[in-house]
């Protein structure tokens, strides 16, 4: 698929399932993008396909199955919206690191596939608000799902979760007071189960 140049073509692109309950449209809204009047459209259709459905499949679907709705805060960005984010200092990481990332439609420099969303739980970050509430659906996440890293936010638990083909499995925070990694290869606790933390937070069925 080329790049969407008319509203035909971008609707067909945003009419793309990616996975059960996922379509591209879902991802594409982009608030610098909006205020700067740009279109955040990928340049390489097919590879943020392939990486978003990735991503929806194997790690948005099956924490959505457990814990209910998951709100899409951000997510894929152009080259051209993420450059422009860095340069204006709105916490977007430079397009070299962000490849592969929030830059779906970009491999990084080993030339590996990834996609990023920026997600909050509300059925979670509704009812756990103490603080170190987040370390329990980051363990979950840990424990059950593949991805590859994770960063967390204090406003409602919001967090980063990425997808890659090689997954590096880190947890990293920007919560005051709980700044720097959660875990990462290595780290003590990494390997072991963490169901005592995160168990009370499953929903009951």
């Amino acid at each position: 698929m080329k790049k969407p140049q008319t509203v035909a073509k971008l609707t067909e692109l945003g009419r793309v399932q990616l996975s059960r309950t996922f379509f591209m449209r879902d991802f594409l809204y982009s608030d610098i993008a909006e205020i700067h009047g740009l279109a955040n459209i990928p340049d390489d259709p097919d590879l943020a396909i392939a990486a978003g459905t990735r991503l929806c499949e194997e790690l948005l679907e099956p924490l959505q199955d457990v814990f209910g709705r998951i709100a899409i805060r951000s997510a894929y960005r152009s080259a051209e919206i993420n450059r422009l984010g860095n340069a204006k200092g709105y916490n977007c990481a430079s397009n070299e690191r962000s490849a592969a990332g929030h830059i779906w439609d970009q491999r990084d420099a080993q030339g590996m596939m990834g996609a990023t969303a920026c997600i909050v739980v509300p059925r979670f970050a509704n009812e756990w608000t103490g603080p170190d509430d987040w370390k329990r659906i980051a363990w979950w996440v840990h424990d059950h799902l593949p991805y590859s890293t994770m960063e967390f936010f204090p406003v409602r638990w919001a967090f980063n979760l990425q997808w890659h083909e090689k997954p590096l499995r880190m947890i990293y925070s920007h919560i005051p007071d709980a700044r720097g990694y959660l875990t990462k290869p290595g780290m003590p606790e990494h390997d072991v189960d963490h169901r005592e933390l995160w168990e009370s937070i499953v929903p009951r069925t």
